[in-house]
């Protein structure tokens, strides 16, 4: 098998701010990370490859300093990674973003043919789920989204079976090979990586591609160009005013409870859509 996973560096959203000036994310006020479910994709497909042989590469779009999520994914266990890094891919939206990472994926499949393209669920920093199912457009291959499990994978008749989470439960697909899965954090827990790992990962350096290395590329489906979507603000979330304490007796308390009711009613009425 060879298992291409689509990885991005994002920052820490348990950290970054919103800049008050620009009303956009201060990715300077925050350390840049693994994409959390990326690692999860990552770590499944390594899972495959050692159960089935074969070989992971992964695949990222950002600046030089997305080097370092690559390495990170070598820890863990993929074989090589390429990152595809162009002043060109700037301002991308999911739309151009698949459409780049597209464009790598057949110069990969070129020299090795792929059987499984495994992405995390989102990007915490986006949240958008996009870019896998365009990648999967754009490649004309079965997308799957919301994977649990990958419950059994038959190479001889290039055929997988996964479960998938959907709204009141799980349902089971069968799809042909090669295809494209998008991955929940359930799917697996990303293993402590071994020394050798840590120093192979230490001293790798992945190959790197520009937009002059990539074939049959229409530029103006890439960057901004390529996007038609744009964020026109960003704002952090309102602060709640805060818990009152009702005190008294329980009379005393349902009277202050109605009391504070009916002074909020207009808010109780625009949430039930009144």
């Amino acid at each position: 098998m060879h298992i291409v996973v689509c990885i991005k560096q994002v920052p820490d959203t348990k950290i970054i701010k919103v800049n008050p000036k620009t009303n956009t994310l201060d990715r300077s006020s925050a350390p840049a990370i693994l994409n959390p479910y990326d690692a999860h994709a990552v770590e499944e497909a390594v899972r495959l490859r050692d159960q089935h042989g074969g070989k992971v590469t992964v695949l990222s779009m950002g600046p030089p300093q997305a080097v370092n999520a690559i390495k990170k994914c070598i820890e863990i266990g993929a074989d090589e990674g390429v990152l595809i890094s162009d002043r060109s891919f700037a301002g991308a939206d999911t739309l151009a973003t698949s459409y780049a990472l597209t464009k790598a994926i057949e110069k990969i499949q070129k020299s090795e043919p792929i059987s499984l393209v495994l992405c995390g669920k989102h990007a915490i920093d986006g949240d958008t789920g996009q870019v896998g199912p365009g990648i999967a457009r754009r490649m004309t291959i079965p997308p799957i989204t919301n994977v649990l499990q990958i419950e059994k994978v038959d190479l001889n008749e290039s055929k997988v079976e996964i479960r998938r989470k959907i709204e009141n439960g799980y349902e089971i697909i069968e799809s042909q090979m090669p295809c494209l899965l998008t991955v929940e954090k359930e799917i697996n827990e990303v293993s402590y990586s071994p020394l050798p790992n840590m120093i192979k990962a230490a001293r790798y350096q992945p190959t790197v591609w520009a937009v002059k290395d990539l074939d049959d590329v229409d530029m103006s489906q890439l960057g901004m160009k390529g996007s038609p979507t744009i964020v026109g603000k960003m704002w952090p979330p309102a602060k709640s005013e805060g818990a009152k304490r009702i005190e008294g007796d329980a009379k005393s308390q349902v009277k202050q409870l109605v009391l504070i009711v009916l002074e909020k009613r207009e808010l109780f009425e625009q949430k039930g859509g009144r």
